[in-house]
């Protein structure tokens, strides 16, 4: 400290002043005991990472994925979205947070390292003014978002923050539900005490220099240590009582500072590092195009924690409980047994138990028919809907679905799986659909249209359009394949099908776990489409135009691949569909299909669409990215819900049924038709608005005079 001159350069912030030098030295000895304790969990957590299986997919190059990391943490994008006050208050905590920690490591390098080693002192002046001022703010920042996490969690109690399982029965003992509200408050309580001595630490310092006119006459460039200093005096303290308070909050604000850095890696805070790891591993496809399986392999899938790669492993750590996957997920809204967050955390509690010891035990078994602390119970994998709500909003990039697959293919590995969902898989290995029927009906529907559809295997065309299961077998979305025809041909669109050598496509059997019956099916019609000559797929089935343009590329077959939606605006736009009339501002509403949607971001084909048809699109309030699940993915279609419980499509049709003078809601996906269609009666909702597809709505607007076909009715007949 320099006193006497009263010199703006020789303003600085003393550290160690009036300390014996025994006190200095034991401060070193407890912080090099807190790091080397930081250190040596940081080592612990790395062995268990490394005790995981390697990837089995290729990540993108690593410039790449630290940019990604960078711009969602300093833009904090990711905890922004669907709670904005929450994540600015995260912002205001992390900002503060890493601004404090560069100061003291500012601090550190001057006085440890480079004033011994070099002489080199920069810590004093216009420096250190700017930042005193730049650490009062982040002081401040720290504080005022953790009152509000702590506002938030204590009073506000947002239902996603309960951590009450819906895995595991009501009376079940759950001591960790206990724990990790502890663990939150301990956080949040540690860090909001860290940083208020902080501020007392200051003032006490100020106002014990009053008569240091270097240090007292710049004290507003310290603001709040410089209203902590004259509340202080107000309270009666001396520049001697305010030195001695100075001494004894040094000490607590230093032991509790490092207690802080030393729990670390054992706690909630280890989310610091795990949660920027995740965000810079992250998958850019990591529900399209799901980890890809060697059949030939002694086990498939994941039954143990050690099946698991060490990159799911540090997405585990990096759950910070936020529960916004929790409140997202279409099953457990609708009362199913599967919360995403919980399911983490379950394998982050076992991932603990067996693998963050020095001998790594027997990993305990993974699955399991009850409620075992440490397992997952399977009627939680089976309830997944594999629509990757919990994907897509994840803060810290957290991938669910593939985590829920893996532990999905243990299962079908062992035959443990609904009887219908068994049947359906048995139904596409026998028949190539799973509606059990024999490949000759697959283009049965043609037959009620009065011109011929070519066909793709022997002729060449500009379009092969991938009809699906749905659009080939369902009666209800026949109809939607007719239209799909008629616009076609109304739009001079050279196109043609596979008929009854076209198989499911699989994408719907991968996500179920069903992985070598997948890759058969890949393969077989890899090897008939590579067999044809055309331009574009074009499909009326998300379920297919994922995996056919995400993971047949995978198995050799890459191709040009549109979903209709997208199609049918590209030539509306062009113009090359005669229309005969418009809407005229039908009231209508869009569902986005999951894989359409959050999957492909394929958003705006279908509005489009509809848009150029004239209609007043109206979005539900969960739309786009934020669209609820109809129910059907991941093999669900196959299976009942529940009796007795909302399901999915029920909680969307009553959410669509809050618009105003709805009068259609629009789907693009024939899976989402059939569940939406069925919930419309469930829920009283017949009379009141209608199901129809996009492309049911450009057939009604076609010019008759464009088409021939032998069902002249359907054209103007409602649904």
């Amino acid at each position: 400290m320099i006193d006497g001159n009263h010199n703006p350069q020789d303003v600085t912030r003393v550290l160690f002043e009036s300390f014996p030098g025994w006190a200095v030295g034991v401060f070193y000895v407890v912080g090099f005991g807190a790091i080397a304790v930081f250190l040596y969990g940081c080592f612990v957590q790395y062995r268990k990472y490394a005790r995981g299986q390697s990837l089995r997919k290729a990540l993108p190059p690593l410039k790449d994925r630290l940019l990604q990391m960078v711009v969602s943490v300093g833009t904090h994008r990711t905890l922004r979205r669907r709670d904005r006050s929450a994540g600015y208050a995260h912002a205001l905590i992390f900002f503060g947070f890493a601004l404090l920690f560069m100061g003291t490591a500012t601090i550190t390098l001057e006085y440890d390292i480079l004033g011994p080693l070099i002489g080199l002192k920069f810590w004093h002046g216009n420096f250190y003014l700017l930042f005193s001022l730049a650490l009062d703010l982040a002081g401040l920042w720290l504080v005022a978002g953790l009152v509000y996490m702590m506002a938030r969690r204590g009073w506000l109690k947002p239902p996603k923050l309960n951590y009450a399982r819906p895995d595991r029965a009501a009376d079940a003992p759950d001591a960790n539900r206990s724990f990790y509200q502890f663990e939150d408050w301990a956080f949040l309580c540690l860090l909001i005490i860290i940083g208020i001595t902080g501020f007392v630490l200051e003032g006490a310092r100020l106002l014990w220099l009053q008569n240091t006119p270097t240090v007292w006459d710049y004290r507003w460039w310290s603001p709040v240590g410089a209203v902590v200093a004259n509340a202080l005096s107000l309270a009666g303290f001396t520049p001697e009582g305010a030195g001695s308070l100075r001494v004894s909050i040094w000490w607590f604000h230093a032991i509790i500072s490092l207690t802080f850095i030393a729990l670390i890696p054992y706690s909630k805070a280890k989310h610091i590092f795990t949660a920027m790891s995740s965000l810079a591993l992250r998958d850019p496809l990591p529900v399209q195009k799901l980890p890809p399986v060697d059949m030939s392999a002694e086990t498939v899938g994941a039954s143990k924690i050690t099946d698991f790669n060490w990159k799911q492993l540090l997405n585990f750590d990096a759950c910070t409980k936020c529960g916004r996957c929790h409140e997202a997920c279409p099953a457990n809204a609708s009362g199913a047994p599967l919360s995403p967050r919980d399911l983490i955390l379950t394998l982050r509690e076992l991932a603990e138990n067996t693998l963050e010891g020095i001998r790594q035990p027997e990993p305990e078994k993974l699955i399991a028919q009850g409620n075992g602390v440490f397992q997952v119970p399977t009627e939680t994998l089976w309830a997944c809907r594999t629509c990757a709500a919990c994907v897509e909003i994840c803060p810290v990039g957290i991938e669910h679905v593939p985590v829920i697959v893996e532990m999905r293919r243990a299962l079908v590995e062992q035959g443990d799986m609904d009887p219908l969902v068994q049947k359906a898989l048995q139904n596409i290995q026998k028949r190539g659909n799973s509606f059990g029927e024999t490949k000759k009906k697959r283009p049965a529907w043609t037959k009620k249209l009065d011109f011929e559809i070519k066909d793709a295997r022997t002729e060449a065309v500009d379009v092969l359009w991938f009809v699906g299961d749905f659009a080939s077998f369902d009666p209800r979305y026949q109809r939607v394949s007719m239209d799909f025809a008629r616009i076609l041909k109304a739009a001079n669109i050279d196109f043609g099908i596979l008929y009854e050598d076209e198989s499911n496509s699989g994408n719907d059997v991968r996500r179920v776990g069903e992985e070598g019956l997948y890759q058969h099916l890949a393969e077989s019609n890899i090897a008939l489409l590579n067999d044809c000559d055309f331009k574009r797929i074009v499909t009326t089935d998300p379920h297919s135009f994922n995996t056919i343009k995400n993971e047949y590329p995978e198995f050799g077959g890459s191709y040009d691949v549109e979903h209709a939606s997208a199609f049918i605006a590209r030539l509306l736009d062009e113009e090359r569909i005669p229309l005969k009339k418009g809407l005229d501002g039908r009231r209508v509403t869009f569902h986005d299909p999951c894989h359409l949607g959050r999957y492909n971001k394929g958003y705006d084909g279908p509005r489009d669409a509809i848009r150029k048809l004239g209609a007043d699109l109206v979005e539900m309030k969960r739309c786009r990215d934020n669209s609820f699940c109809c129910g059907a993915g991941g093999g669900r279609i196959w299976t009942p819900d529940p009796v007795g419980k909302e399901k999915p499509s029920e909680n969307r049709v009553r959410e669509a049924a809050t618009i105003e003078g709805l009068e259609t809601i629009v789907v693009s996906c024939p899976k989402c038709m059939n569940m939406l269609e069925d919930a419309r009666k469930t829920t009283n909702n017949e009379d009141n608005f209608e199901i129809r597809e996009v492309v049911e709505l450009v057939a009604e607007c076609l010019d008759d005079s464009a088409i021939s076909v032998v069902d002249q009715e359907h054209v103007a007949e409602p649904v």
